[in-house]
């Protein structure tokens, strides 16, 4: 079951702040009676502040309501308002360590992918479609370098990038009129 956040703090505050039961308490914040009962004693608790939970948004005051009148229920975790992170965008600048194994990533998918489009690659890996070609067509100026890696353990893309570029060349597979 999940706490809330500095669970004993949360439940000095919903000692001074409410008339909840201990149990009820204990149970929100995942702490044993007892604990609740020495923090109320301030046995435990010398000099700690509480921690508002309805400000935090862990809590409402509909719920303390609810459970107040009823001493059998429990308190629940609110759901949080804010909306989720959004995930970073790609980071532009690779390191001149990783820039020499780009051509090795790129070799991987072409031995592995044959059927991916140069622009998926160059999206995927942040390269060019001149470096794409020219591995394809074997020019490259350092091609008796390069060994097919794997990108993800190289560090170019997520698992889930790969993954979501390989679902896409499947479904092109299936429904050549579509990729006309």
């Amino acid at each position: 079951m999940a706490v809330p956040i500095m669970p004993q703090g949360t439940a000095i505050w919903l000692i001074e702040n409410t008339s909840l039961t201990f149990e009820q308490i204990a149970q929100f914040c995942g702490l044993h009676v007892l604990e609740v009962q020495a923090l109320a004693d301030n046995q435990v608790s010398c000099g700690m502040i509480g921690v508002d939970p309805i400000n935090l948004g862990q809590l409402t005051r509909e719920e303390i309501k609810r459970c107040s009148q009823d001493k059998n229920a429990s308190l629940l975790l609110a759901t949080p308002k804010i909306p989720p992170l959004k995930q970073k965008s790609k980071k532009k600048y690779t390191p001149l360590s990783k820039r020499r194994d780009r051509p090795d990533a790129i070799a991987w998918l072409l031995k592995f992918y044959p059927d991916i489009a140069d622009s998926r690659i160059c999206s995927l890996l942040s390269t060019t479609k001149t470096t794409v070609i020219a591995i394809r067509d074997k020019t490259h100026a350092k091609m008796r370098e390069i060994k097919p890696r794997d990108p993800v353990l190289l560090g170019f893309c997520t698992q889930v990038e790969l993954d979501n570029a390989i679902v896409t060349i499947r479904k092109k597979d299936e429904n050549p009129e579509q990729s006309q």
